[in-house]
């Protein structure tokens, strides 16, 4: 699969395409027809800089319509309805009660985001922005090929609708049918939903149908496992979210930034680590499922995680800027799913201290997220952190992707009833005694063994130059890219100028 850079063979978008000027004009006047403004990272970042005109205008605008105007609601302030933008992202402050430990661990809710009640609609904009400001998409022309596991594909198809072209989404058969659902409603034509074998794990096989899709140039394939925009997105809009977050549970009792905890899935959360690593000094930690420990063991498997990916090493993760790997079972999430959500299980949660209000909101947390909150107790354990300490991580999506798969697992591992016997048992089983087995601290040799393993999907199956993938092992070619963002608002404000487009 190849890929367009600027200066390498990496997708890294600084500069205007030479060949760029037909597709830009072309979205020019695209946009301009159909009366779309794209908001600036900076804007995203900080939406109280957001005019007030289109603030208002947005109160009238459903948060899962294909408006135009929603995309100045792809940031982390909104509230779940779709009102805002609030001071401080929607979050929750887990109590010691349910994590067993005293670090402060704090998670923002993504299901605020519009359309997908999901982030991953932040990735699909930074990289569809990237390439049209930047002459490299013609939405009169190209489909928009969103490979993903999930959530990344419906941003995709969002964006896409939005944006007045087609988008392809491609992802695992056995993803939930949730998603299935939310895609049939959105496209167009039956054909822009490409079902690939297997579920969570079979990255390769979506890899596999984008070599083939990719032979018809007008596919673009936007490949959230390898543009670097999507790393550069979340660096700067979801970073700066979880810095905000920080900022305000810390007013009143201070603490110390200790870690950041995210699933790998395309990595692209991951750079939030980087920015709140240069900014805070926190510690990242990459999250994995343990039936396929790929960064832990070289292992492979399967997993029902879904939207954490697996068995490869993305492009764009930044693995010599990990400080520890964690795996967790998709055992623990599956059955904390069903005990966030059944009514046996909030009563659990009461007996063992947990306040009824606060256990309310963990229908919010879905199994990335419930795997995320699990690693943050993993990592507070390893390291020994205390009452001072705060880990900052993200909630994903919510529940409500998954109550068919909560069905499958009410059959398959509760087929008698899940009732207050069950609940404590998943309590004491997968929260009363969190280990650390499944984690190890990434020293220079432990990055560069996870970094080599990214050669065989890179270089030696899709083909990319050993120099541009060896490149990304220093950290000088990551801070070469935090630029990126002021050049793309840049881009995008005359962008907006040029098409003369307005929200009022």
């Amino acid at each position: 699969m190849s890929s367009t850079g600027s200066e390498s063979g990496l997708a890294v978008f600084g500069d205007f395409a030479p060949d760029g000027q037909g597709a830009y004009d072309n979205a020019v006047t695209r946009f301009r027809e159909n009366n779309i403004v794209l908001p600036t990272f900076g804007q995203l970042r900080d939406p109280s800089t957001i005019p007030g005109s289109i603030i208002d205008s947005l109160a009238e605008v459903d948060r899962n319509a294909a408006d135009p105007r929603n995309l100045f609601r792809v940031h982390w302030f909104n509230a779940l309805d779709g009102s805002g933008p609030l001071d401080v992202p929607d979050h929750v402050e887990l109590p010691p009660e349910l994590t067993g430990v005293d670090a402060r661990i704090v998670l923002a809710f993504g299901n605020r985001f519009p359309m997908i009640a999901a982030h991953k609609v932040l990735a699909a904009y930074a990289c569809l922005a990237a390439r049209l400001v930047t002459g490299r998409f013609d939405p009169t022309v190209h489909r928009a090929i969103w490979p993903s596991t999930g959530n990344y594909a419906r941003g995709g198809i969002a964006i896409s609708k939005i944006m007045g072209c087609r988008g392809v989404a491609v992802l695992p058969e056995g993803m939930s049918r949730e998603r299935f659902e939310w895609l049939d409603r959105w496209i167009d034509h039956p054909d822009d939903v490409i079902r690939t074998h297997g579920t969570e794990a079979n990255v390769k096989e979506i890899y596999d149908e984008c070599m083939r899709l990719e032979q018809d140039p007008t596919n673009v394939i936007l490949n959230q496992f390898s543009e670097f925009s999507n790393h550069m997105g979340h660096y700067a809009v979801t970073g700066a979210a979880l810095e905000r977050v920080y900022q305000h549970v810390t007013a009143d009792r201070p603490g110390t930034l200790a870690a950041f905890v995210s699933a790998s899935g395309s990595a692209g959360t991951l750079g939030a680590g980087d920015y709140l690593k240069d900014e805070h000094g926190a510690r990242i930690v990459a999250v994995e499922a343990l039936e396929v420990p790929t960064m832990l063991y070289n292992g492979f498997g399967d997993h029902n995680i879904q939207g954490i990916g697996d068995k490869h090493i993305p492009l764009i993760h930044n693995v010599t800027n990990t400080d520890m790997i964690v795996g967790i079972s998709d055992k623990s999430t599956d059955e904390l799913d069903v005990l966030f959500n059944t009514p046996a299980g909030l009563r659990v949660l009461e007996e063992r201290g947990i306040d009824p209000a606060l256990a309310a909101t963990l229908t919010h947390m879905g199994y990335s997220s419930i795997c995320n909150t699990l690693a943050a107790v993993t990592a507070a354990k390893k390291w020994g952190l205390g009452s001072d300490d705060v880990i900052v991580s993200v909630a994903t999506d919510g529940s409500e992707l998954y109550d068919s798969e909560r069905e499958k697992v009410m059959s398959s591992h509760f087929s008698g009833g899940f009732d207050d016997r069950e609940a404590a048992q998943v309590f004491d089983e997968h929260l009363g005694d969190v280990g650390t087995t499944h984690a190890i601290e990434m020293g220079p040799v432990e990055r560069d063994r996870v970094f080599n393993l990214g050669y065989f999907t890179w270089v030696e199956q899709l083909g990319l130059d050993i120099d541009d993938f060896e490149m990304r092992r220093d950290q000088s070619f990551w801070s070469g890219l935090r630029p990126l963002i002021g050049q793309w608002d840049e881009m995008i404000e005359e962008f907006n100028t040029a098409t003369g487009a307005s929200h009022g």
